[in-house]
């Protein structure tokens, strides 16, 4: 799609003005921009300068999202190792009898091999969550650096143009 101008660009969009450019629409936004003219482009980074607070806010909402979600998982991993213990503890106290059998002992050390081995599994579950919400949070900001690199961009190759040699000059 060439875009040929602010307006085609605001209605592909889906709004009404610059100020109406939601966090997701910047994403939408940020791969349209090849296909821009580069006056269109420029005119439109412009009128948009706050990107770096809505990319920096973007990814603020996602680390704030991500630290209540590793709090939530934190105290649910706590209370499962809690009353994981506690049964540990009522095993361990139940094998001390002198009135078991054999048979009822091995019961109570099963019992006791398989409160482990959920504790681990539950630890490994944890870790791997833990693994998955920092992949989301670096991908955030990932995302948020290469649209700002997009913008920075544009602004350079626009100013680029500019310039009678049509080179970038430092």
């Amino acid at each position: 799609m060439d875009n040929e101008n602010e307006a085609e660009i605001k209605r592909a969009l889906g709004i009404q003005s610059w100020r109406n450019l939601s966090k997701e629409k910047v994403i939408k936004f940020a791969a349209m921009m090849p296909d821009m003219a580069t006056e269109v482009r420029l005119k439109i980074i412009e009128q948009f300068p706050a990107f770096k607070d809505l990319a920096k806010n973007s990814v603020d909402s996602v680390k704030q999202a991500h630290e209540s979600t590793l709090s939530a998982n934190g105290k649910s991993e706590e209370n499962f190792h809690q009353a994981s213990q506690q049964h540990r503890d009522a095993l361990k106290d139940d094998r001390s009898r002198d009135d078991l059998s054999w048979e009822q002992r091995q019961f109570l050390h099963e019992c006791f091999q398989q409160n482990v081995g959920q504790a681990f599994q539950k630890d490994s579950e944890s870790k791997r969550f833990l693994d998955r919400g920092l992949r989301t949070v670096a991908v955030s900001a990932g995302a948020a650096i290469a649209l700002g690199a997009v913008f920075v961009g544009a602004r350079i190759i626009g100013e680029g143009n500019d310039s009678p040699e049509g080179s970038l000059e430092s």
